[in-house]
């Protein structure tokens, strides 16, 4: 298994997680549907990361709009002045049973385009809607989603 996972390149990236939720449901033995996703930035860059992680998958490829990425203090901050997109560190999607994020981490919709719209597909997922992917910050989480901040797979030309 690679180390990392380009995520923007996955056509159907919510098969993919579903996988991964499945993969670490079968080695545990527990109930897929008692699992969420746990997410965490690291502070490693992609090409320095040699080894999988025991569970969960490593992820880049991400951006983050109308907010920026505080490497220092690893939260959600403004953006930065003229900066549309800000790269997202890699992240590391780590199952976990029966998790529930603290109320005061921001539920960022990760969208695969800036469309922000999709239509739901024959598989009862939407085209462009991917998960919501749960981040720290010092902010009231709504401040976000009054700025209209998300998570892309791709930047808007």
């Amino acid at each position: 298994m690679p180390s990392s996972f380009w995520f923007s390149g996955f056509f159907f990236p919510q098969g993919f997680l579903t996988a991964v939720l499945q993969t670490y449901a079968r080695k545990y033995k527990l109930p897929i549907d008692t699992l969420r996703f746990k997410y965490q930035a690291l502070k490693d860059k992609k090409d320095t990361i040699q080894t999988a992680p025991p569970d969960g998958v490593y992820v880049y490829g991400l951006f983050m709009e109308a907010a920026s990425w505080d490497d220092r203090s690893m939260k959600m901050s403004e953006s930065r002045p003229g900066e549309m997109y800000a790269v997202m560190p890699v992240l590391h999607f780590l199952p976990q049973k029966d998790y529930q994020p603290p109320p005061t981490m921001y539920a960022a919709p990760l969208y695969k385009t800036g469309a922000r719209y999709g239509v739901l597909s024959t598989t009862g997922h939407s085209t462009n809607f991917v998960t919501a992917v749960t981040l720290p910050t010092d902010e009231n989480p709504q401040h976000w989603v009054l700025r209209g901040t998300a998570l892309l797979c791709q930047q808007n030309e």
